[in-house]
């Protein structure tokens, strides 16, 4: 068996530290929005919905440079650098605006080293194991995701609620996934498309991409359209009674079942029928969201969070390991920025959805709707036939 190379696993740490930052904001931002900034939850959706849809246009343009220029980790680089200066802005904000703002650059950067970190996955792992090197990287990432939330409870406990404070020290962390992408990610030169005057993505290649990956960005748009912002995740626990101290605990819960399932289902996607798997973890989305929905009290709303982890956990590599599949290797950072793309701005209308149904007819025809789209999403999986998404063990096309 291949061993996931060095670069794969510092990846999988730059990440955890960005996340370890971004989630320690992200877990309180729902509500400081909401409390101390009185926004609506419509406007926490637009802002959340916005600000995702920009990180997938970002990742089509930083795609096709990094395939253009032969290079991942600058972008890479720029990318999570620009996401470390954006952290103090979230501690300044005293509107709505500035929130938005940082989100906004926040994303940029997001989207800028996306796309290009996706493409180094690819470039440096065997095909044999590559969904192993994703899930790898996706583990470690959701680590950071659930240990930010974590780390937040307890500086809201030592802040005594001050939630600007905990956006301070939410810097720090962030400034190390910098630090480790500097001294720690390393590629192989790819060569360079160096064409002047040509549009991000051709004709040329839009064919060259075909229909098994135009499958796979149908699929990922009907997921997302079932899976809106965890956002809402919070705003449920709090409505159900959760104290702000402990608000961050949602995506903990979350992202532990996340991180846990993130590896192992990396591994059965370099084994079994991408199709079944992807199908599990609809029927997972669509339990969770009928026990947010149905089920009364805090106890119904962290069962549903738990089984939405583990629904991340066993599309969120696959996904990524299904683009990688169906895309020639010369463009693939373009394949990705596409995939990002369509799937962004998939979110934004899922959260300014899931924001006006809540704002409307309540919290539980949020996750109703999300229920529906899941079984929308399924019905599509299952119309495409067995074909489109079988893993193929033939060599990538050049």
């Amino acid at each position: 068996m291949d061993r996931v190379p060095r670069t794969v696993w510092a990846l999988g740490l730059v990440s955890l530290f960005m996340d370890l930052s971004s989630e320690i904001i992200h877990a309180l931002l729902p509500l400081f929005l909401t409390t101390t900034l009185g926004v609506s939850v419509v406007m926490v959706g637009l802002i959340d919905g916005i600000a995702e849809a920009t990180a997938s246009i970002s990742k089509v343009f930083s795609g096709y440079i990094s395939d253009r220029i032969g290079r991942r980790k600058p972008l890479i680089l720029l990318g999570y650098g620009l996401g470390a200066l954006s952290k103090p802005f979230f501690a300044l904000a005293g509107s709505a605006p500035v929130v938005l703002g940082a989100r906004f650059a926040d994303r940029i950067g997001k989207g800028l080293r996306g796309a290009p970190r996706d493409a180094l996955v690819a470039d440096v792992t065997p095909e044999a194991i590559r969904g192993r090197a994703f899930g790898l990287r996706q583990s470690l990432d959701t680590v950071g995701a659930f240990a930010g939330p974590l780390l937040a409870m307890g500086l809201m406990a030592v802040f005594a609620d001050d939630m600007r404070q905990v956006f301070w020290i939410a810097v720090i962390p962030a400034v190390l996934a910098v630090l480790c992408v500097i001294f720690g990610v390393t590629e192989q030169r790819q060569p360079a498309h160096s064409e002047t005057g040509q549009p991000p993505i051709r004709i040329t290649d839009l064919k060259r991409l075909g229909r098994p990956f135009w499958t796979v960005v149908a699929i990922g748009v009907a997921f997302t359209l079932a899976r809106f912002s965890e956002a809402f995740l919070i705003l449920k626990a709090s409505d159900e009674g959760l104290p702000l101290t402990f608000a961050p605990a949602v995506l903990v819960v979350m992202n532990v079942v996340y991180a846990l399932g993130a590896y192992p289902a990396g591994i059965a996607s370099d084994r079994y029928n991408a199709r079944s798997l992807l199908g599990l973890g609809l029927i997972v989305l669509i339990i969770a969201d009928l026990a947010i929905a149905l089920m009364p009290g805090l106890t119904g709303a962290f069962a549903g969070i738990a089984l939405w982890g583990l629904h991340m956990a066993l599309t969120q590599g696959l996904m990524a390991k299904l683009v990688a599949d169906r895309s020639p290797i010369d463009i693939r950072g373009s394949a990705f920025g596409l995939f990002n793309l369509a799937t962004g701005l998939a979110t934004l209308l899922a959260s300014l959805l899931a924001g006006l149904l809540w704002d409307k007819l309540g919290a539980s025809s949020t996750f109703l709707a999300g229920a529906g789209f899941a079984i929308i999403a399924m019905i599509g999986l299952f119309l495409t036939g067995p074909m489109p998404l079988v893993i193929p063990r033939a060599p990538t096309p050049n």
